[in-house]
This record gives C-alpha cells, sequence and structure tokens, in this order.
C-alpha cells in the first residue's frame, strides 16, 4: 500500500481494522512523522526550515507564506493538506489519519486539536477505527483549545471560539463557542 491509495481508502470511510495491512501501514507511517516532530519541536529553525520540515512531514510542497511555531504534533502527517498562507500556532495535535483540510488564509490557534478517527465500540474491536475528515474552509480562525472532531466540515470565514468542542458543521460566516459548540453569532459586511 502506498499513501495515494490509503487517501483513497480513507477518503472512503472504510473501516480499519485492528492488526490490518492497513493498520501497520499506519503504524509504519506514524514512526515516520514522530521522527519529523521530533526534528521540528527539538531544535531551533528558521522559518524556512519549518517549512521545508513540514512539507516532508506532509510529503508535498507547502506554500511560501506558512508559517508554524513549534511545538506541533501528528500520528501521521501524510493526510494533511494545506491551503495558502496557513498559520497554525504552539502545541497543536492533528490526528490526520483520516485527513486534514485546511483552506486559504486559516489561523490555528495554541493547542488546538484535530481529530479524524473513532475506535469501535464494542470493547473486543476497540482497536479498530473508522476515518472521517475535517475539513475547514476558507478565512477560518480557530481559537486556542479548541477540538474539532471526526467529520466537521467548518465553513468559510468562520470562527470558533477558544476551548469550544465541535462536534457539528459549522456554517459559513458563523462563531461558534462552548461544549458542544453552538451558533452565538453571525459575521456581517467586511468591517467586522
Amino acid at each position: 500500500m502506498d499513501f495515494e491509495e490509503y487517501r483513497a481508502l480513507t477518503a472512503r470511510g472504510e473501516y480499519l481494522t485492528a492488526g490490518s495491512a492497513v493498520h501497520r501501514f499506519i503504524v509504519a507511517a506514524a514512526e515516520d512523522a514522530r521522527r519529523i516532530t521530533c526534528e521540528i519541536n527539538n531544535v531551533f529553525h528558521t522559518d524556512d526550515e519549518l517549512r521545508a520540515l513540514f512539507s516532508r512531514l506532509i510529503g508535498e510542497e507547502i506554500d511560501g507564506d506558512f508559517r508554524l511555531f513549534p511545538p506541533f504534533y501528528t500520528d501521521f502527517g501524510r493526510n494533511i493538506r494545506l491551503g495558502r498562507r496557513v498559520f497554525i500556532n504552539a502545541g497543536c495535535c492533528f490526528q490526520d489519519q483520516g485527513g486534514i483540510f485546511i483552506g486559504d488564509d486559516c489561523l490555528i490557534g495554541h493547542q488546538v486539536v484535530i481529530a479524524t478517527l473513532n475506535h469501535d465500540l464494542a470493547p473486543a474491536h476497540r482497536g479498530s477505527m473508522r476515518p472521517s475528515p475535517v475539513r475547514i474552509g476558507n478565512n477560518v480562525w480557530i481559537g486556542a483549545h479548541a477540538t474539532l472532531l471526526p467529520g466537521v466540515n467548518v465553513g468559510n470565514n468562520s470562527v470558533i471560539a477558544a476551548g469550544a468542542v465541535v462536534s457539528r458543521d459549522v456554517p459559513a460566516n458563523t462563531v461558534v463557542a462552548g461544549v458542544p459548540a453552538k451558533i452565538i453569532r453571525t459575521i456581517g459586511g467586511k468591517e467586522e
């Protein structure tokens, strides 16, 4: 199996059985991700060096305006897709096996968690997982300590308040807050 086959499998939401060939592929990829994130997190790097390391982590060249404040954590890495001018602040944790898609001009706050897997509820199959991608539109601001759960779509121009737990889709041009996150206001014109 290669990364493109894996991405196609997770895009279809196929069940990932513990101990299977797919599961072993995930474990091997996680080792590579840990190696690269250790390099990102444990030595000072310039912005250009961080962009090169992050490109290596996700397996594709990223935008020259990408900014990252380490530390950064991921347990896979190769299923993250970034738009242009994305900023990821310190301490974020991306569980990207199911796919994380971040649009242009997004701001990701301190210690944001993005999860894309759910384990099986049955105790006998708890090691098995179901992937569900998280899709973040353009110009989204995610506040510190927010958590986005598997399968969530966040619309363009939205704001996720600090500490929110997002378990449902967020419409464009809204602000959500709370646990679970609920719409607290809409965002109007360009001046707002």
